[in-house]
């Protein structure tokens, strides 16, 4: 049975059909995902990361100078987790609100497809109260401009500096790496050859990752003290630091960087954004995240094509994307993971809980992804053999039964096809009918493939 495009454009390319929803859509479901592209709306009422940083670095400050005086206050140390916890919480739980009442899902896709691709991770707990603005501030704002614009955004940020310590990274024929004996710290370099541009066979190796590491040198966080009035610079902020930059010629991928401060760095990244590696490996993600597993060749070509015929513009690669036949004729075979799943059954049923989202992140703890916590710099797996072996499918269905125990709906067929659309298979809808009582009717339709599936 062929689905109908609207319900293909809620599914693929949003986060979860609304009652009625597919009625509404039904004339024009192409229409509308193209006007969403380039409404990446910003989250309101999140800190911005500068404040984050200048309050953590000077409550870090204060615990060391009270360990040096031989204070050893747990309070305060469990006073600086909290904080960093409660900003975390607050955000995430706005971010997860956004997400189940957006009017542009695809568009919050999108961002979020962004956001997992430059991961940043509370696994790193020094930037667990900058990860959502991270998202807000580097990620947003450049979802839908240039590749090359995003990858500068997000190489700036805080975040991402923390979280892969080129902060901390240090020329070592620098005034500041002599001085000290300081080092380099090669982490963004690679990952950002590896994840986040040229893809793990993009063609360099081991001399360009340390080429690039010292390419990078400097970029660091103005912290609050004397750093920051060396720099006049607002603390909590990027800032290139031409003390702490490796001097000389660089080779990176055969090409000669001269010297040339700040600029070798964005001229590089310039560069590896236009690579023909670079093209390929973000086309396969796309179409990995969106079409299958395994996408057709000829739609990742078709990306290819298009992101370097564009220059790297992500609106007119969003735009090719939904204009690719593949995307109205693949089945749904794409596992939703917990995170999306979710937000799927609150834009279901929707509710006015507003502490809900907090809740949604205890439950997304059981379920095995935890907002901003994926286990490396790669990012949550997507493939749907990340998201659905047996003790991950035995943890929906108990959350599904929890969850249709609070909502109760009367008639779960007519739900089904009101979310679902009239192509729910025989299997799902006879379950469904055959079920014991409505909250088990709910549970299977929660868990039915149509609804697991995108």
């Amino acid at each position: 049975m062929s689905l109908s495009p609207a319900l293909i454009a809620t599914r693929r390319f949003g986060l979860g059909t609304r009652p009625g929803e597919l009625a509404r859509l039904a004339d024009d479901p192409q229409g509308w995902l193209a006007n969403q592209i380039g409404a990446a709306v910003p989250l309101s009422g999140i800190q911005p990361s500068a404040q984050r940083v200048v309050a953590l670095t000077e409550a870090r400050q204060a615990l060391r100078e009270m360990k040096q005086e031989g204070n050893k206050n747990t309070d305060a140390f469990a006073q600086l987790k909290s904080e960093q916890r409660d900003f975390y919480l607050g955000d995430v739980s706005a971010r997860l609100q956004a997400a189940v009442e957006s009017d542009t899902p695809f568009a919050e896709r999108w961002v979020w497809f962004w956001s997992n691709h430059f991961t940043v991770s509370i696994a790193r707990p020094l930037i667990a109260g900058l990860v959502v603005p991270f998202d807000n501030e580097a990620i947003r704002p450049h979802a839908f401009g240039r590749f090359a614009d995003l990858t500068l955004a997000v190489v700036r940020h805080p975040a991402m500096l923390l979280y892969l310590d080129n902060a901390l990274s240090i020329g070592p024929d620098s005034p500041v790496g002599r001085r000290h004996d300081a080092g380099l710290n090669e982490n963004l370099a690679r990952e950002l050859m590896e994840l986040h541009t040229l893809g793990v066979d993009g063609g360099y190796d081991q001399d360009d990752v340390r080429a690039l590491a010292k390419i990078l040198t400097g970029w660091t966080v103005v912290r609050p003290g004397r750093m920051a009035r060396y720099l006049d610079a607002e603390p909590g902020t990027f800032q290139f630091a031409a003390i702490a930059h490796e001097p000389g010629v660089k080779m990176l991928l055969g090409k000669r960087y001269a010297p040339d401060g700040e600029q070798e760095g964005v001229a590089a990244i310039h560069d590896l954004c236009a690579h023909p590696a670079t093209a390929r490996h973000i086309a396969r993600k796309i179409a990995r995240h969106f079409l299958a597993d395994d996408p057709p060749p000829e739609a990742v070509t078709a990306l290819e094509n298009e992101f370097t015929r564009s220059g790297g513009d992500l609106a007119a690669l969003a735009r090719r994307l939904v204009a690719l036949p593949q995307s109205w004729s693949l089945p749904m075979t794409k596992a939703r993971p917990p995170e999306e799943w979710l937000i799927a059954i609150r834009r279901a049923f929707p509710a006015t809980d507003k502490a809900l989202p907090r809740a949604l992140i205890g439950a997304l703890q059981q379920l095995g992804q935890v907002p901003f916590a994926a286990p490396s710099p790669a990012g949550w797996p997507d493939d749907s053999a990340g998201w659905l072996g047996p003790e991950a499918l035995m943890a929906r269905l108990n959350f599904a039964s929890a969850v249709a125990q609070r909502v109760r709906v009367a008639e779960p067929q007519t739900l089904a096809e009101r979310v679902l659309g009239p192509e729910v298979m025989d299997e799902s809808r006879l379950q469904i009918a055959r079920a014991p009582s409505a909250a088990d009717a709910l549970a299977l339709l929660l868990v039915s493939p149509e609804f697991m599936l995108r």
